[in-house]
């Protein structure tokens, strides 16, 4: 039995590990295009405010993109508070996580003035700045100096140390 347990942990963790590896590389694209969007929304389809908060991140910051990429008003409102409330509910759960931090400010950096949502924008870059060299992960390393280095929050001095 414990066997069994062992198993089906290790298995769901590697799929979770595959997922967000896929995830991690097609959430840039997802900006470009109203497919590109819809292809990684259809990803999580079961993810909810229980889920990890990482992916609760990623489908809330896809749920924004939904809301750009909307023709009616009221969709547009709907999938923006939501998928604000995802990105806050996993920030919240997981206040040092670089990961959520960098799906927060490209959110925020990316959202209109007038919704107001831009609270966070200086801390999430300072933590970024302050912990992008401790990241294990290559891949995240390198998708988060991606974005710095394209963001017009960090200045030119931000993004030399970043780019080390």
């Amino acid at each position: 039995m414990k066997h069994l347990l062992f198993l089906l942990f290790f298995v769901s963790f590697f799929s979770n590990a595959q997922d967000l590896k896929e995830i991690r590389s097609q959430y840039p694209q997802a900006v470009e295009s109203v497919e590109n969007t819809s292809k990684l929304d259809q990803t999580f389809s079961a993810i909810n405010v229980s889920s990890n908060p990482i992916l609760r991140a990623y489908k809330g910051a896809v749920l924004t993109l939904k809301a750009k990429f909307s023709k009616k008003k009221s969709d547009k409102k709907e999938f923006f508070k939501e998928g604000v409330s995802l990105i806050e509910s996993a920030a919240n759960a997981e206040p040092s996580n670089i990961e959520i931090r960098y799906i927060r400010l490209s959110v925020q950096e990316n959202s209109p003035k007038f919704l107001g949502y831009d609270n966070n924008i200086e801390s999430d870059k300072n933590f970024i700045l302050k912990n992008c060299a401790n990241i294990s992960s290559k891949e995240l390393k390198n998708i988060i100096r991606e974005f710095a280095l394209n963001s017009r929050n960090f200045s030119d001095s931000e993004k030399l140390i970043l780019s080390k």
